[in-house]
């Protein structure tokens, strides 16, 4: 069982003393601090969940985006076949090296 202790819980705890016992006010001292601790972690929680939701539901909308985008589209929206990859390779072949492409 997973049970959070709330603040004031910690505040009303009521510890038994005795004769040996500890110096109350160092413990309500010390118990202070835990406290602020227990707010700072509670805050601090809240807001990663919060912000985890946030990044959720963003990643959902982002993946909905790219399924929902057709598969032969690049990023401006244009479509690329595979001819035209190899036309643009062939033209580029024939810059780089020329006529020496056409002599052999």
């Amino acid at each position: 069982m997973n049970r959070e202790l709330t603040q004031k819980e910690i505040v009303e705890k009521d510890f038994k003393t005795t004769m040996r016992g500890y110096n109350q006010t160092e413990v309500d001292e010390f118990l202070d601090v835990v406290i602020r601790d227990y707010e700072s972690f509670q805050s601090e929680i809240e807001q990663l969940k919060s912000e985890n939701d946030r990044l959720m539901n963003k990643l959902d909308e982002l993946s909905k985006q790219a399924a929902a985008k057709p598969q032969g589209q690049n990023q401006n929206g244009s479509s690329v076949t595979n001819f035209d990859i190899l036309k643009r390779l062939s033209n580029l072949e024939r810059h780089v090296f020329g006529s020496k492409l056409d002599d052999e």
